[in-house]
């Protein structure tokens, strides 16, 4: 059985998010936190926000043990873009774009 979890409109970029991600598909659950939690950037503290959703979601809604679950699926997908106005010297203006990602994390149990 999968479950899921989902983060929407997460202010990090999904080129830089998905560096991170790539690193944990297809682990499991407590490896792929491991290994997050010794990485030191902004998309690793929150993949692990989704990771723990997703594993509590198994363990409270479907009964699923922490220790038989892995990442079957996880992808980062692009969100709206924020845009913002840039004030500069002389009259003049710019625009400041700052990228949203979608983050999925997909876990299920490891057939035995």
């Amino acid at each position: 059985m999968e479950v899921r979890a989902k983060a929407l409109g997460v202010r990090i970029s999904p080129d830089r998010a998905r560096l991170t991600m790539n690193l944990i598909r297809g682990k499991s659950v407590i490896e792929a936190r491991n290994i997050l939690k010794n990485l030191n950037n902004k998309a690793s503290r929150i993949i692990i926000k989704v990771l723990d959703s997703a594993v509590a979601n198994a363990e409270n809604n479907n009964g699923l043990k922490r220790e038989n679950l892995y990442i079957t699926k996880c992808h980062i997908d692009e969100g709206s873009v924020i845009k913002r106005v840039m004030i500069d010297s002389r009259g003049h203006t710019g625009r400041k774009d700052h990228n949203t990602s979608h983050i999925t994390v997909i876990v299920a149990e490891k057939q035995v």
